[in-house]
């Protein structure tokens, strides 16, 4: 592409939320609680005590969301569905009141012109389901394929680009090893088993769209392009078991029928010998991969970081965000072609990108600066503009996030928005990036090249 040259035409522009994190309300009109409302409302596991039971209260406010999504000009919105409002026991019983939501949320986005993408999960699963084990239960495949089923039937048409998971790294890492996130178990054994079940249950739901639905089904997941910290074989070698770990652990059973061979060096007698059926429910065919992308990492041997035995080397004279990461634009494009040389011309969309800097806690003047959030956007987008030039099929962008929210266990002390959030009033203000991103969305990426247009672009009017 040359200066000043567009998006492929069709690129399709919008913004990513999910439920827990902006909805409120998580019991109201029938609902179950999720382990998102059990892990919050546990002292001690996120800052401040912060839980999500009124978050943006985008439950009672979404056609305010709406509309701000068309002023801004937003072609798509991706968003996640709670399962346990549609089923409060996980499974059986079907709550329509629930349901009923969604469904009025599709069809306020279509009447606004904004293409839906619909998620099935990010994170929250029923509370009901985790007593019987959740992740680490088998039978939750055919669970979670029963769950997307029910919402196949009614919303696809409606909805044409739908995934089954989010992050599954992040659910297993956060949740099953670590602690740090939902249900809060740290179990060297219980991680590999989890993400597996993660995987079945991904394959099950593409089979049911396969039988109910008509049009486009893929997986989220999260890179992290990891970078050897020097040419000492030992950091080589653990760039290679954290790339592993994080990259491939959940891309190669999808897309290529096997596990990488550095899981069973990773996790030692804690990695199981699955079943070669297994891989066959895994390996289904998706209609495209969603990426989110924050960061990269610079990584060295450190034999004590268990059980990758590998560490992170923080880089000097480098911009990092508020959550501590580096803001490195290159590693998007390096990505992006990873994906294609690894795993082909599969279409790709950017389904999270963004960044967590200090804003205010409320406007002045109706109005929020943020010049590094806009800078962050503005060479990301350049990034996915370079990867594109070289072959890689991209045919979207969703900005993370809408609008300010709980950011998980840190609560809402980290901004991603670009729409601001008063936490006290719940007014929304749209950031001078989400101007910007208007400006960018009218011109299909023309004016990412007019060095002028992020600092004067609270000027100009949406």
């Amino acid at each position: 592409m040359k200066k000043n040259s567009t998006f492929p035409d069709g690129f399709l522009w919008g913004a990513a939320t999910s439920a827990y994190q902006i909805e409120g309300a998580p019991l109201a009109d029938g609902a179950g609680p999720s382990i998102w409302q059990r892990f919050s409302h546990t002292p001690g596991h996120t800052l401040n005590g912060d839980t999500g039971d009124v978050a943006c209260d985008h439950y009672h406010r979404w056609r305010e969301d709406i509309a701000i999504m068309k002023e801004l000009g937003l072609q798509a919105y991706r968003f996640s569905v709670s399962w346990s409002r549609i089923f409060p026991e996980g499974k059986g019983r079907l709550n329509e009141k629930g349901l009923s939501f969604y469904e009025k949320l599709v069809d306020g986005l279509l009447e606004a012109g904004i293409e839906p993408l619909l998620t099935l999960f990010h994170w929250d699963l029923p509370e009901a389901l985790d007593d019987r084990g959740g992740w680490l239960n088998p039978d939750i495949a055919h669970w979670f394929a029963d769950y997307g089923e029910a919402m196949y039937r009614r919303l696809d048409g409606r909805v044409k680009k739908w995934t089954t998971l989010n992050e599954p790294w992040v659910v297993t890492d956060g949740g099953y090893l670590h602690g740090a996130l939902a249900p809060g178990h740290s179990c060297h054994y219980e991680a590999p088993v989890a993400a597996h079940h993660l995987m079945r249950a991904h394959g099950a739901a593409v089979q049911a769209y396969r039988a109910v639905g008509a049009h486009e089904i893929g997986l989220v997941v999260n890179i992290e392009p990891k970078y050897p910290a020097s040419d000492d074989p030992k950091d080589q070698a653990a760039t290679n078991r954290a790339d592993a770990y994080m990259n491939r652990q959940f891309l190669d059973p999808a897309l290529l029928g096997s596990y990488p061979e550095e899981m069973k060096e990773i996790f030692g007698d804690a990695w199981p010998e699955w079943p070669a059926e297994d891989f066959d429910l895994i390996c289904q065919k998706i209609d495209f991969v969603g990426l989110n992308y924050y960061t990269r990492a610079v990584t060295c041997d450190k034999p004590d970081a268990l059980p990758v035995r590998a560490g992170s080397v923080r880089q000097p004279h480098k911009t990092y965000t508020e959550t501590g990461w580096e803001v490195y634009p290159d590693g998007l494009s390096d990505t992006l072609l990873w994906l294609k040389n690894r795993y082909g011309e599969i279409p790709l969309y950017i389904t999270e990108n963004g960044s967590a800097f200090f804003d205010p806690p409320k406007s002045m003047n109706g109005r929020v600066i943020d010049p590094l959030r806009m800078h962050y956007l503005n060479q990301h987008l350049c990034a996915i503009r370079t990867a594109i030039e070289q072959g890689v099929d991209v045919r979207g962008y969703m900005a993370w996030s809408l609008m300010d929210n709980y950011e998980w266990s840190l609560g809402y002390a980290k901004r991603f928005g670009i729409v601001h959030v008063d936490f006290e009033t719940l007014e929304r203000t749209p950031k001078d990036t989400a101007r910007y991103y208007s400006k960018i969305i009218e011109s299909n990426g023309a004016v990412l090249d007019d060095p002028f247009l992020p600092l004067s672009v609270h000027t100009r009017h949406v």
